[in-house]
């Protein structure tokens, strides 16, 4: 029997592209022939809103409560026809169309003003100078979000594009206050987001809704959608999981839970999706559902079935965008940083290239559960397969791999994949910084179409690196991190504060590292986070090791992830927040690395000890191995050469030459060998080229010159034709 399933990605996740995890199920239910629809209840809801119906509808809805607002908000209500009129063609614009509308927005009296475009003369400063579009783009959103705060502060204090009701959401161990919140009556954003429910389960009639929570933002309107669906459809069975239910709710019993779903799963959502739809058509016993909690007999009740194996990576099928609405989409141009750029400006297709983490050893990270510990990788022929599908669905060539940390290997062959079916995408990825990722790597992964990567630095210091148990070094970091710039690719540093035991000196020490790798330019990204004790981590399991305390030991009913706790060795860490992202800040724009660290916080703070140019020297002393393995992978990026017979005059004797003459995008080059020689390097770039299927190594290169008669292999490739060969894309890989 075939089931209708209804998968749901509840408000409010990012405007620019879908969250994955329904797409991800699709495909894998189009391989078991179960039919279904996928709906992004967030864009649906911000379109419904943030048009001109929808903005006629949130004035009335203003006005008709006769309340006083703040200056800024009775400014924009006055404005109201203006917002009115305008909003049709800026949300068009930030969905691609009408290019030419920036003309308009760029220019002083087209957009209502209010409170955020006071930020402008700083943003001016911060952003530089923007082309056209960017800066139309820019001004669009500091438009929306104008309307976005006029919404929270009128109709709905919880509301945020990618963060609605958060706070509700967080980890707490009671279900008290979102429990009561939900009995509340429906606020505005309640009842755009359920009308769009309702024609949704009128059309589509499913048997069972399956509601993705990734995140706390998502968790209010998950089980608003829910309990509507329970009180008035008690005939649609309603899941739960994603990536919030994964990580905060993995000891729940508040059986209160069940009046918003009947079943909440676990982990990957293959599996436990596909014995659900089993039980409900009558094939498979409650007590075979696999990694699911449900009710029975007013208590919750989990059932594990361990003994039924999960489908690998390759076997979960294309992620389907198919039934997705792409084109409604919003690309917003909200921030300075150039990676969280990626995150909210341009649709991007999600892939996996390896489900968990090939590392699984960092102490702050929740290596116990299975999105982490369970690693297995897909293939790169599978992976480029399913670029290409994805491709055809939707139309778009840019990629985000949505990663733990990508496998360099894997990087590696998926880039040589691309290059031999001359693939034209845009990709970018989260990794480790290794020192597999060498020059040669780096730039390979660029010419596949790789802009981009973010890693963890975490905590620049090398005895806080070996206690997160991060496998890297502060010069290992800053060298992977030069070789990915020098290739053109951007870098983003992932950057920590806090960790256990981190002392007032080594707070500031990491300050100054982290100083150091923006001066030199070889990081043009990062982001500071405080660090947080999660229930899964090994700091969480087991403390004492690490020197810290917990405060809140009860296990609670709800949500249980986050872990207050107090590090008594430690600095008081709160109070460097402020200076570390104002300093950054600062760096990520090229600016102001002269002053001193103690200037960037209201505290007093130690002096460095990290000398000035120590990340300069790390870098500038790298003892470079003239030493090749003998199966490293040798690969020809370029075209072939045109080559001609030379005759040169030297001391009235006439020496014979081969003149190779190279092309590429932006120039070219030429070498003069000898004629067996030119023969011969001709026909190993052939064999070494990208798009040959053969698999030549440095031992095998060697052994083909030596088959062709010729002397002195390893004086010939270290000499200087074949260091400009390496020059122009002749690569050596680990």
């Amino acid at each position: 029997m075939t089931t209708n399933v209804l998968l749901i990605t509840p408000p409010f996740t990012q405007l620019n592209t879908p969250y994955p995890a329904t797409a991800y199920l699709k495909g894998f239910l189009n391989l078991k022939n179960i039919s279904s629809r996928q709906v992004d209840l967030g864009i649906e809801v911000i379109t419904a809103i943030f048009c001109k119906q929808g903005l006629v509808d949130l004035f009335a809805e203003i006005n008709a409560k006769n309340k006083t607002y703040s200056e800024n908000a009775e400014r924009m209500i006055s404005l109201c026809t203006d917002y009115i009129n305008t909003v049709d063609a800026v949300i068009g614009f930030l969905q691609g169309n009408n290019p030419t509308l920036a003309h308009s927005i760029a220019q002083d009296g087209f957009l209502p003003e209010a409170s955020r475009f006071s930020q402008l003369e700083d943003l001016d400063w911060a952003f530089g100078s923007m082309g056209l579009q960017d800066k139309a783009k820019h001004l669009a959103t500091l438009y929306i979000e104008d309307i976005a705060d006029l919404i929270t502060e009128c109709v709905d204090e919880h509301f945020g594009f990618s963060r609605y009701a958060e706070r509700l959401g967080r980890s707490t161990n009671s279900f008290d206050e979102l429990h009561n919140s939900l009995q509340d009556e429906f606020s505005y954003i309640d009842r755009v987001l359920i009308e769009k429910l309702t024609d949704y389960i009128a059309q589509i009639k499913p048997q069972l809704v399956a509601i993705s929570i990734p995140f706390p933002g998502n968790l209010y309107s998950a089980f608003r959608c829910g309990h509507w669906i329970k009180k008035y459809h008690p005939q649609i069975s309603v899941t739960m999981g994603g990536g919030y239910v994964n990580t905060e709710l993995r000891s729940l019993s508040d059986t209160r839970v069940f009046e918003y779903t009947d079943y909440l799963t676990l982990d990957d959502g293959e599996s436990p999706l596909e014995f659900l739809l089993a039980y409900l058509d009558g094939s498979r016993d409650l007590c075979q559902l696999r990694r699911t909690y449900c009710l029975i007999e007013n208590k919750v009740t989990y059932f594990s079935n361990k003994n039924e194996k999960d489908y690998s990576q390759s076997e979960t099928g294309t992620p389907d965008y198919s039934d997705l609405p792409l084109n409604s989409y919003i690309s917003i141009l909200e921030t300075v940083n150039p990676m969280h750029r990626l995150w909210s400006d341009g649709r991007w297709n999600k892939l996996t290239m390896a489900h968990g983490c090939y590392w699984a050893k960092c102490t702050f990270c929740d290596v116990s559960l299975d999105y982490i510990k369970d690693y297995h990788p897909v293939n790169a022929k599978l992976l480029c397969d399913r670029i290409e599908e994805v491709i055809e669905q939707t139309g778009d060539t840019g990629f985000h791999f949505v990663d733990e940390a990508a496998p360099p290997a894997l990087m590696r062959d998926l880039a040589l994949e691309i290059l031999r079916r001359k693939l034209c995408v845009t990709w970018w990825t989260n990794i480790r910084f290794e020192k597999s990722f060498t020059s040669e790597l780096c730039l390979l992964l660029k010419a596949s179409g790789c802009i981009a990567v973010s890693g963890g630095l975490e905590v620049a210091s090398d005895r806080l690196l070996e206690l997160i148990k991060k496998g890297v070094t502060v010069s290992q970091v800053a060298n992977v991190c030069r070789n990915f710039t020098e290739s053109g690719i951007m870098v983003h540093a992932y950057l920590m504060y806090g960790f256990p035991t981190q002392t007032d000196q080594e707070t500031i020490d990491s300050l100054e590292m982290v100083r150091q790798l923006f001066e030199v330019g070889v990081i043009q990204s990062g982001f500071w986070h405080q660090f947080a004790m999660t229930a899964h981590s090994p700091v969480g399991m087991t403390p004492e090791k690490f020197c810290v305390k917990k405060i809140n030991n009860d296990v609670g009913q709800f949500a249980n992830n986050d872990i207050i706790h107090i590090d008594d060795t430690g600095a008081d860490h709160d109070a460097y927040s402020f200076g570390l992202k104002k300093s950054l800040f600062n760096y990520m724009h090229g600016v102001n690395f002269d002053l001193p660290l103690r200037d960037w916080f209201d505290i007093d703070v130690p002096n460095t000890t990290i000398d000035k140019q120590y990340i300069e020297n790390q870098i500038t002393h790298i003892n470079e191995v003239s030493f090749i393995k003998p199966k490293a992978k040798i690969i020809w990026l370029g075209n072939l050469p045109s080559f001609s017979e030379k005759e040169n005059l030297k001391n009235i004797q006439i020496y014979e030459y081969q003149e190779l003459v190279f092309h590429d995008k932006t120039g070219g080059f030429s070498l003069q060998v000898s004629h067996e020689q030119g023969l011969w390097v001709i026909d190993i770039l052939r064999l070494t080229s990208v798009s040959s299927e053969n698999s030549m190594t440095f031992d095998t290169v060697k052994a083909h010159y030596e088959a062709a008669g010729l002397e002195d292999f390893e004086l010939f490739w270290y000499n200087t034709v074949f260091s400009e060969l390496r020059d122009y894309g002749l690569l050596v890989l680990p």
